[in-house]
């Protein structure tokens, strides 16, 4: 791990290197509604924990550089009460400079932390167009006990987020795209608010992937042009009046060398003036105006996310597209090339288009060429087979000319399942939004035997399950039957491993979809109701009774090891509780008879017997 010094240079050269990016991306977008972008930044004490190498500092560095100039933007800061250490405004020198003083508000922690009034505040300004939220967070809500009996106020909250919020926010033309800084964060809420309201989700645990996070977001807020950059290589035509080669690599890589078509050999100390050409550990960034037309070639290391942006009169262009695929379910795809604006003409050469799904990795999962009707292309993506972060990746052949664009996406489950051992049942709901009740049977398979669920909801289903053995960890296998227009297939689920000992919710975290996951994260905090229910006999009151204890001391233990703020959550889950005090006057009780009985034994008189013979 870099140290946080180095890191901090890294980024700050990011910055300068990506508003040279940023810049490009601006001459391409000039003439479209411009949406306006608004960072939400999380300064809860929580982020003190879950963020120590400081990464939010990195992601508003990258953000500000990766704004074009006359986009609109600005910054929040939230914990227990929200700021607007940056009000918005046009993105240009003057709003940069400002932005990059802001570092000493973001490390001004606060106790508590309220994301749903942060995202309330961030979004109550209008827009001309689409707000587009950059919710930087460890997902983790809580807040004060003076807002109620906890973790019962915190619930409540996220369920208003989820339930409320996202869709109201949706409906008013808001975007959440939302980064998560730590694996221990509530990924459910972070993805589910993404979801509900079209934008994305990531987890970044480190500069790089912070990086590619931040690149995927502006990408789909500010589409680029770019051509194919594979083995080193790309082509140029003589529509390109600028291109920026951005290159990643190691830090103890060898120099990186550009060869034009005509063979000159360009290097960073050995460029001429009209090459921009920044140098730093961990990427190169070259930017050439009035390029020559032909292959270029990269010679040296170049990484993965390596990518060439282009500004010319051609342009590929794609249908609005979602942020969120599902699994089972094709991806209908459309896309068309302009020139100046218009349609290619019936006297340029029909170009070929085609799309393909690639992971996180840049393995291609599917690829489909677009077939052409009346200018435009068109197809189906086969179904993604994988679960996470992806790219749809669209590339366009014609006459002399290459292009490329890429949109970041989520892939989910369409049916999202998690087990409930201590109910003996699956939960199972819908993620994809046009499934239900009416048009959805689910069933599942357990070593051998058939089990059907029974829908308990719009879009919500149990499936009982038969006695488990607890020791053993046993796959169920999952179904389901869909009729939707006009069409029934079957549609094969994630399996679920059932194991109520331990793994569930590491088995389960990418089965579960981010509708059961943010329930799962709050039943998993949750603590016992404030008032025991009735009992029919005293003995089994005091059986409860002492099972509760036994559960506040593994807790106390658990949390003892998490220090100070463990034990203050473990007061504030419990300290309204009788049976607390109950449990505290027992135990001065017990204390006060040993003690007694101590003191006893000390005032007696030792009597030493002599030996018999």
């Amino acid at each position: 791990m870099e140290r946080p010094c180095s890191r901090l240079t890294w980024v700050l050269a990011i910055g300068l290197a990506l508003w040279m990016w940023a810049s490009l991306a601006s001459a391409q977008v000039g003439g479209e509604e411009r949406p306006d972008v608004r960072v939400v930044v999380d300064v809860s004490g929580s982020m003190k924990e879950n963020d120590p190498d400081r990464l939010s500092l990195s992601a508003l560095d990258m953000l500000v550089a990766l704004l074009p100039n006359g986009a609109t933007a600005g910054v929040w800061t939230f914990g227990e009460t929200v700021d607007n250490p940056l009000p918005l405004g046009e993105v240009d020198a003057a709003w940069r400079d400002r932005a990059l003083t802001l570092p000493p508000a973001l490390q001004d922690y606060q106790q508590y932390t309220d994301i749903e009034v942060a995202l309330r505040e961030a979004a109550r300004a209008e827009a001309n167009g689409w707000r587009h939220l950059v919710l930087l967070t460890d997902g983790v809500i809580d807040l004060s006990p003076a807002r109620g009996a906890k973790p019962e106020v915190d619930d409540a909250s996220r369920r208003r987020l989820v339930d409320e919020l996202a869709a109201e926010l949706a409906d008013h033309g808001v975007t959440i795209h939302a980064i998560a800084f730590s694996d221990q964060a509530d990924l459910a809420l972070v993805e589910r608010l993404a979801q509900s309201t079209g934008g994305l989700a990531a987890l970044a645990e480190n500069p790089e992937r912070l990086l590619g996070a931040f690149l995927d977001i502006v990408e789909r807020i500010f589409p680029a042009d770019q051509v194919p950059l594979e083995e080193g290589r790309f082509v140029i035509d003589d529509s390109v009046e600028t291109f920026s080669a951005l290159v990643f690599h190691e830090p103890d890589d060898g120099p990186l060398s550009l060869v034009a078509p005509d063979g000159t050999r360009y290097r960073a100390d050995e460029a001429p003036d009209d090459i921009r050409w920044q140098v730093e550990p961990r990427f190169d960034l070259i930017r050439v105006p009035d390029p020559q037309v032909g292959e270029w070639r990269l010679e040296g290391p170049v990484g993965e996310g390596s990518r060439i942006n282009v500004a010319s009169s051609l342009h590929l262009r794609t249908a609005d597209l979602p942020t969120t695929l599902y699994l089972g379910f094709e991806v209908p795809v459309e896309a068309w090339v302009e020139r100046d604006g218009d349609p290619l003409g019936e006297e340029d050469e029909e170009p070929t288009l085609s799309v393909s799904l690639q992971d996180a990795e840049g393995e291609v999962q599917s690829r489909v060429t677009l077939q052409a009707e009346e200018g435009r292309f068109r197809g189906r993506l086969p179904a993604p087979a994988l679960i996470g972060n992806a790219r749809l990746v669209f590339r366009a052949e014609g006459e002399g000319f290459h292009r490329q664009r890429v949109q970041a996406v989520n892939v989910l489950p369409a049916i999202g399942a998690v087990h409930r051992p201590r109910e003996g049942r699956v939960v199972l709901a819908a993620e994809h939004p046009r499934l239900n009740r009416d048009n959805t049977e689910i069933h599942g398979e357990l070593q051998g035997e058939r089990l059907e669920a029974r829908a308990v909801g719009a879009s919500r289903w149990h499936l009982e399950l038969p006695e488990l053995d607890e020791a053993l960890s046993q796959p169920l296998l999952l179904d389901a039957t869909i009729t939707l227009d006009g069409e029934t297939r079957e549609l094969t689920l994630p399996r679920l491993m059932l194991n109520p000992e331990g793994r569930i919710g590491i088995d389960l975290a990418d089965v579960a979809g981010p509708t059961l996951g943010t329930e799962r994260v709050e039943d998993g905090e949750r603590s016992e109701p404030s008032l025991p229910p009735p009992e029919t006999t005293a003995e089994h009151a005091a059986d409860r009774f002492v099972a509760w204890v036994n559960g506040v001391t593994e807790q106390a233990h658990d949390l003892w090891q998490a220090g100070v703020p463990g034990l203050q959550r473990l007061w504030e889950a419990h300290r309204r509780d009788p049976r607390l005090w109950g449990a505290v006057a027992l135990f001065v009780l017990v204390w006060l008879v040993i003690s007694l009985i101590r003191r006893r034994h000390a005032r007696r008189p030792v009597r030493r017997e002599e030996p018999h013979v």
